[in-house]
């Protein structure tokens, strides 16, 4: 298991708000204005996120149960040190493109491509979300979409073993990313303007690099 642990993993999913703007604030401006009225409507808005969490749950067990298949492996090979390891310098990866420094998570968004071009046409069919329930399932389409914050928290859940600790990580990365996508749902530019400040973004950026660099320097030194 990663040095990086549920708290961590919230923070992450919270710092990792600058990526957010860019990534969904286009989305939760588009549902606002396709919810009856245009108003901001908090229930669906609250509907929306959960079942974009939901579906991080989901991906999180998956990705747990692959991990732990993996595992099973160690008698032959160096897997559980691998996926420590992996899911270490991915976190060096993300903090180096939140902080504007390094692209590469971004080929991680187009790798994701193929199976959100099965998904999308979903959301155009359970527009305009009028209630709760409807909201919550294109909520969990929404938890789709290609990002390379999401696939790097996924390599985290990877390298847990076991598809309920999978589950569960992504689950707290969600509800880190949850205040900053709802309160884009209310005043929208002025927080774009806030967490894309260059330097806040390179703070955020080399915060969470520094989660995966602490966990690289524990391993060398066991």
């Amino acid at each position: 298991m990663p040095e990086i642990g549920f708290v961590s993993i919230f923070l992450v999913g919270l710092l990792g708000g600058t990526h957010c703007v860019g990534m969904c604030g286009g989305i939760v401006g588009a549902l606002s204005l396709q919810a009856p009225g245009g108003g901001w409507g908090l229930p669906r808005q609250l509907a929306y996120n959960l079942g974009r969490i939901a579906s991080y749950g989901i991906a999180g067990a998956i990705a747990g149960a692959a991990g732990g298949s993996a595992l099973l492996l160690k008698n032959l090979l160096p897997v559980q040190e691998t996926l420590y390891l992996l899911a270490n310098a991915m976190l060096i990866a993300l903090g180096l493109y939140l902080a504007g420094l390094w692209q590469a998570v971004v080929y991680l968004e187009r790798a994701g491509g193929l199976l959100w071009r099965r998904l999308q046409p979903l959301m155009g069919r359970l527009l305009p979300a009028a209630t709760v329930p409807r909201s919550f399932l294109l909520g969990m389409v929404w938890g789709w979409l290609p990002c390379g914050l999401v696939y790097s928290a996924l390599v985290t859940a990877l390298a847990s073993g076991a598809p309920l600790h999978g589950s569960l990580l992504m689950l707290a990365f969600g509800l880190g990313t949850l205040p900053n996508l709802l309160a884009m749902g209310l005043f929208a530019e002025r927080l774009k303007a806030v967490l894309q400040h260059r330097y806040l973004r390179r703070g955020a950026g080399l915060l969470v690099a520094a989660f995966g660099a602490w966990g690289v320097l524990r391993f060398a030194l066991a």
